[in-house]
């Protein structure tokens, strides 16, 4: 039976206001920040150093340096590993710019290893053929909450003795093997801004369990000084170094979502049960994957369109931007969450991070290429996809999963009206 879609003037299936904001703020967050407020401290004090202990107690690292971004976080991992002028960095074709601008920031030049099409993670199957002897990290990033196959990352790292990184900026609480992520590598970064599964607005954290690694990471953290804000301190710089500390209202705000994030990702997962679930069979969709031993925490449910099947393989990217249009309409809340891949940012096609060239004009660096055709599936995908974040995050529950679905069903089903 034929509907006619809101975007045609048809009945909205989501009323308005039915999706709650995201993240839920109680007494217990107004309490915390409040007494941050009162304190003697609002730059790094008391609340930082115990988000340090409790994050790390939470995730299962021995050490946590809070910052003010995950971006921070990153580039401060790039530091740990020792990565240098020149030095390549392996990261995914398709992220967030984050995952590769992190590398440019320390003056390293990222390679690109094309997607899994299933997982949207890096295809780990083509990451050795990627390495040189220039070579000095790999980042992983577990895109959308769901961890990469770090079993086999880890053994292709051993033999080439080159650094894991974890970016884990979505992945708060996902695991693999039964481990959470940012246990797995050398060295993970967080993020806490207001869309992440852990949100205190803005911030990150590094982990680590090595103690030579932390050392590094916090060195740059605060403008290149050997000891940190709570020691007693000399003020001299004794390598490059960035200002990427945390303060005491943001950590006071982090602390106390954290007490509650484990209740928060529970509803999460199981929302994106309900949704998939109900999505089962609608046509034209290519639903998430979920591999054998990871656990997701779908941070974003991300949903690709089949255009062979729907017949617009040849305008993907327009056409998907119609249907979106048409599920606004109805009241979903998605958007496609990176345009572009990575590679063709003008950044990297311009090989001109700091001016000059540099720092792919170094004497140090070898020629690396960029030609968009050795990115077929990054592409593919970034083409196809839409994603949803707050139809999953508590406080909304299953009805809206189910509510949401419905509206999928509706414009899906009646797609000969998206003209």
């Amino acid at each position: 039976m034929k509907t006619k879609l809101a975007i045609n003037g048809g009945k909205p299936t989501i009323p308005a206001g039915t999706i709650k904001k995201w993240p839920p703020i109680d007494d217990s967050d107004r309490k915390m920040v409040l007494d941050s407020l009162n304190g003697a401290n609002h730059a790094f004090g008391p609340n930082c150093t115990e988000f340090e202990t409790e994050f790390a107690a939470w995730n299962g690292n021995k050490f946590a340096i809070t910052t003010n971004s995950g971006t921070a976080a990153l580039h401060m991992a790039i530091v740990a590993c020792g990565c240098g002028t020149a030095d390549e960095v392996i990261v995914p074709a398709y992220s967030w710019s984050s995952s590769a601008t992190c590398i440019l920031h320390h003056s390293c030049i990222p390679v690109f290893v094309d997607i899994d099409f299933d997982t949207i993670n890096i295809d780990v199957s083509k990451i050795e053929r990627a390495i040189t002897p220039k070579t000095k990290a790999i980042i992983v990033v577990h895109l959308h909450g769901l961890p990469v196959a770090m079993d086999k990352v880890m053994a292709i790292a051993k033999k080439h003795k080159i650094k894991v990184i974890e970016d884990a900026c979505q992945a708060h609480g996902a695991k693999y093997q039964g481990k959470k992520v940012g246990t797995l590598g050398d060295c993970a970064a967080f993020s806490f801004n207001q869309n992440k599964c852990l949100c205190s607005g803005e911030g990150g954290m590094f982990v680590t369990d090595n103690e030579e690694m932390l050392a590094k990471a916090r060195q740059l953290w605060s403008f290149g000084e050997s000891v940190t804000p709570t020691a007693k301190r000399d003020y001299h710089v004794y390598a490059m170094g960035w200002m990427y500390r945390n303060n005491d209202l943001t950590a006071a705000f982090g602390r106390s979502q954290l007490k509650k994030i484990d209740g928060f990702l529970k509803q999460q997962i199981a929302n994106a049960q309900v949704l998939t679930e109900n999505l089962r069979g609608v046509p034209g969709l290519i639903l998430p994957t979920v591999p054998a031993q990871t656990e997701p925490n779908h941070y974003n449910y991300t949903i690709r369109f089949d255009m062979e099947k729907l017949g617009h393989a040849h305008d993907a990217s327009a056409f998907r931007y119609k249907i979106i249009d048409a599920l606004k309409a109805e009241g979903v809340e998605t958007m496609v969450w990176q345009a572009f891949i990575l590679p063709a940012m003008t950044v990297f096609q311009a090989k001109d991070g700091f001016g000059k060239g540099h720092p792919w004009s170094s004497p140090h660096a070898q020629p690396v290429d960029y030609s968009l055709s050795q990115y077929p599936v990054a592409q593919k995908h970034c083409d196809r996809h839409t994603g949803m974040t707050k139809p999953l995050r508590a406080p909304n529950g299953p009805d809206v999963a189910r509510l949401t679905a419905e509206a999928w069903r509706k414009v899906m089903e009646n797609i000969d009206q998206i003209k």
